[in-house]
């Protein structure tokens, strides 16, 4: 660290990142962690950010002949430290923490702006693979910031296991009703959560119970959508920056289909497989199949007329890949060591999705059953189509 100043900007090529946007205007982004190679990562410090564009600052000076695409990252830097800044005004918080792309970035810019003021939580509860907990707490690790772990007990709630189209709802309510205990014994003024501005206008019951226990979302709050945060946490070093959409276990389940840990067990093992093969977008949801098996009534018994059907549950898998990871699906045998490894953990059926991995597609089956019901347009304000 000799001659090196924590918090200042050093301009090396090691500091120095060619955007996605250099070929239009030659503009640098002076790397946004400004103790990029200082160890520890994520330590408070002062932090001076600069835009150059061919040597120049950016901030003091603006260029008639800039595109709009060096603009786009002054608007960035500008956003990082309006984080920054709010979390600053928050004061000693509690960061509801999944190891996701969205909360591993919020945890570590509270830990840097505040220090031990910070304090991330993770919920750990059968929705939750055991790789991902793994690698949540590696992270905290790697980068130095406090972390808890409490036990949920959604799973002890009718209403959750039920698996109403607010699922959501049910599980950040427990979250959020275990953290906000916490929050005041321990002195943390505000609980923080992950939610961004690409997640407006979804449908997310689960900004319902963070409105009710007053927990805010920074990265929503000064407009930062997905894009920019892994872009952001790309200059930060975080390895969550290119890491695939995540969400519990529970997700893969159709809403009105109950939730259970045997099924849950059955999906973590099926996309642990798929991931181990290589594959990076993966969802495998999980249908229950209801077969009759006809039993003819014994005579003499009184029994009624007709037949008895008595109902078999089975279980099928619909794989969900990226759209470009399709055809290697299908190449070298894929398809079969997919499917009969699927049967082995407890699918009757495996099919694969030929429209690939989608976010949210359970949500768009929600929107356009509220709509064809009510005539209406559903409570997150997009129409059903």
């Amino acid at each position: 660290m000799t001659g090196r100043l924590p918090g200042r900007v050093q301009e090396t090529p090691t500091n120095l990142i060619n955007t996605p946007y250099s070929s239009g205007c030659r503009a640098r982004l002076v790397c946004l962690n400004p103790f990029h190679g200082f160890p520890p990562p994520c330590q408070p410090v002062s932090s001076v950010h600069e835009l150059t564009l061919a040597g120049y600052d950016f901030r003091s000076r603006i260029l008639d002949n800039a595109p709009d695409q060096c603009h786009l990252l002054h608007v960035l830097a500008d956003k990082y430290e309006q984080l920054r800044a709010l979390l600053r005004s928050c004061g000693p918080c509690l960061v509801a923490y999944s190891g996701g792309v969205d909360s591993a970035f919020l945890a570590c810019v509270a830990h840097n702006v505040l220090g031990d003021k910070s304090l991330a939580v993770i919920a750990d509860s059968p929705s939750l693979p055991r790789r991902e907990l793994v690698e949540a707490l590696a992270i905290a690790r790697q980068f130095h910031f406090p972390v808890r772990v409490v036990q949920t007990a959604e799973f002890e709630n009718p209403e959750y296991l039920a698996n109403p189209a607010n699922r959501c709802y049910f599980c950040k309510h427990e979250l959020f009703s275990l953290l906000a205990p916490l929050a005041k014994a321990e002195g943390f003024v505000v609980i923080v959560y992950g939610e961004n501005a690409s997640d407006i206008g979804d449908y997310r019951p689960g900004a319902q119970a963070a409105a009710q226990f007053q927990v805010r979302a920074p990265l929503k709050e000064v407009g930062l959508t997905k894009t920019e945060i892994r872009q952001l946490s790309g200059e930060l070093g975080l390895p969550t920056a290119d890491k695939p959409q995540m969400a519990c276990l529970s997700s893969r389940i159709p809403h009105g289909e109950p939730v259970t840990e045997k099924k849950l067990g059955m999906i973590e093992q099926a996309e642990n497989f798929l991931r181990d093969l290589g594959f990076y977008d993966v969802r495998v949801r999980h249908h229950e199949l209801r077969v009759s098996s006809v039993q003819s009534p014994v005579p003499g018994n009184n029994a009624p007329l007709g037949p008895r059907h008595l109902p078999l549950i089975t279980h099928l898998a619909r794989i969900e890949v990226g759209l470009d990871e399709l055809p290697r699906f299908l190449e070298n045998g894929n398809f079969t060591r997919v499917a009969q490894a699927l049967k082995q953990i407890g699918y009757r059926h495996v099919t694969l999705d030929l429209e690939g991995y989608r976010r949210g597609s359970t949500n768009d089956v929600n929107r356009l059953s509220a709509s064809q019901v009510t005539g209406s347009t559903p409570a997150d304000g997009k129409p059903g189509t």
